[in-house]
């Protein structure tokens, strides 16, 4: 049972016959108390002639997956199964991540028809929405009181990263159809194959004449080659602590996948193989195997529930996975926050086991620097200071990855994926990978 804002009106208006009673030399608190009681009565009678609730049945429609910050809608559809009309409210019982509305959708149906009532979401939060119940009510004929009934109806919706680097993509592309078609190199080297024959002009190395093709034809011919395909790109996002940090509107992490996301979709178009892997002492999340375009959705679904956790990363482990993903990756993508010499000891004493195999880029998401007030006051000063020292700290870090044998890349959340995606295109270029 529930009441609804009637009731204490009702009670509010007996006020007015109370104070004539009382004028009139009645017991005030005897004509207050019996008012009282009367609209007590009335709403229990209300609640009682209100239509029972548990003859509604509910049906329930939710999208499966959804991306992050656009709006979806789930949609419930109740049938009247009882002999009268049913007047009330629902409520879809959502998480507070989900954003949806706060006015619980007014209800009306007819005995033995049904209606679809329409929640609409705005997911603000990456991972698993669910829903456990729904929430019927069923008013009185007088609307001062009525029927409560909660139907228990599982609704999930899994949210996913919006990838919003994917405007990024096209320019790459372009320049990844230069490199593969137009300008195919004319010099052999590490990171190439073979592309097709072409007639010698002057100024070409001559190392790439194919003789065997210039005595069957009537002029000199030309060996070119282009960047290997078939190569394995091996991305590893760290989901430890310092995955947690707050950078931006986000946190670390989520910059790191999106960064993931698009060189995932650039090397999946360059015909090469991409494996994820989630990482902080044990697996959180695995994409092996998986090519063309099966590959995003394979790896947005996988990163969607993932959390950062508050414990440090065994690196270790981590490139000891990285081993089993593949005996001979040609390129390794950290995607972590090293920005203190002091936490970045494990890290960077396990780094020379996986340079000395491959190749090895690092990837950190820094936040963005604030613009400095003409006239700051002391708390302004020592952020500054401090956001100082945090450069300075990170400086050091980097210097060291790069006498490790790694590459450092370091950049806000907007710049990191496009930098990654334009060092893999040089590395491609360069006949490095």
């Amino acid at each position: 049972m529930y009441v609804t804002g009637r009731l204490p009106l009702l009670v509010g208006l007996g006020a007015v016959p109370v104070v004539l009673l009382s004028a009139a030399g009645v017991d005030a608190w005897l004509a207050a108390s019996g008012w009282v009681v009367l609209c007590v009565l009335a709403a229990l009678a209300d609640a009682l002639a209100a239509p029972d609730p548990r003859r509604v049945r509910v049906e329930r429609t939710a999208p499966r997956r959804v991306l992050l910050g656009q709006p979806a809608a789930s949609e419930l559809r109740l049938r009247n199964d009882g002999s009268r009309m049913l007047r009330g409210r629902v409520r879809d019982a959502w998480q507070p991540t989900a954003m949806t509305s706060a006015e619980h959708p007014l209800i009306s149906i007819p005995p033995g028809e049904s209606r679809v009532v329409t929640i609409p979401l705005l997911p603000r939060r990456r991972g698993e929405l669910t829903s456990r119940f729904v929430v019927l009510r069923s008013d009185g004929p007088l609307r001062i009181a009525g029927r409560q009934l909660r139907v228990d109806s599982v609704g999930a919706v899994r949210v996913l990263p919006p990838f919003t680097a994917r405007r990024h993509l096209p320019s790459r592309l372009a320049r990844l159809r230069e490199l593969d078609g137009n300008t195919s190199v004319q010099v052999r080297g590490q990171g190439t194959e073979f592309d097709s024959l072409r007639e010698y002009v002057r100024g070409d190395d001559v190392r790439s004449i194919d003789w065997r093709a210039t005595a069957r034809s009537a002029t000199t011919m030309l060996r070119t080659w282009r960047p290997e395909r078939d190569r394995h790109v091996v991305i590893v996002i760290d989901t430890g602590r310092t995955a947690a940090a707050r950078v931006g509107d986000g946190v670390r992490m989520d910059a790191a996948m999106e960064a993931a996301l698009l060189l995932a979709a650039l090397a999946s178009r360059a015909g090469d193989h991409t494996h994820l892997l989630m990482f902080d002492r044990v697996i959180r999340a695995r994409v092996s195997r998986v090519e063309g375009p099966a590959l995003l959705p394979a790896l947005v679904d996988a990163m969607a529930p993932v959390e950062p956790q508050l414990i440090d990363t065994d690196w270790d482990a981590a490139f000891a996975q990285v081993r089993a993903l593949t005996s001979r990756p040609s390129l390794v993508v950290l995607l972590t926050a090293q920005d203190a010499a002091e936490a970045a000891r494990g890290f960077l004493g396990s780094l020379p086991v996986l340079t000395r195999r491959t190749h090895v880029l690092v990837g950190t998401v820094t936040d963005e620097a604030a613009a400095r007030p003409e006239r700051p006051d002391a708390a302004e000063v020592y952020h500054a200071a401090a956001v100082q020292r945090a450069e300075r700290d990170a400086a050091v870090v980097a210097a060291a990855i790069r006498r490790g044998g790694a590459e450092a890349i370091a950049a806000d959340p907007e710049a990191l994926p496009p930098r990654i995606a334009d060092r893999y295109l040089a590395l491609k270029a360069a006949g490095r990978l």
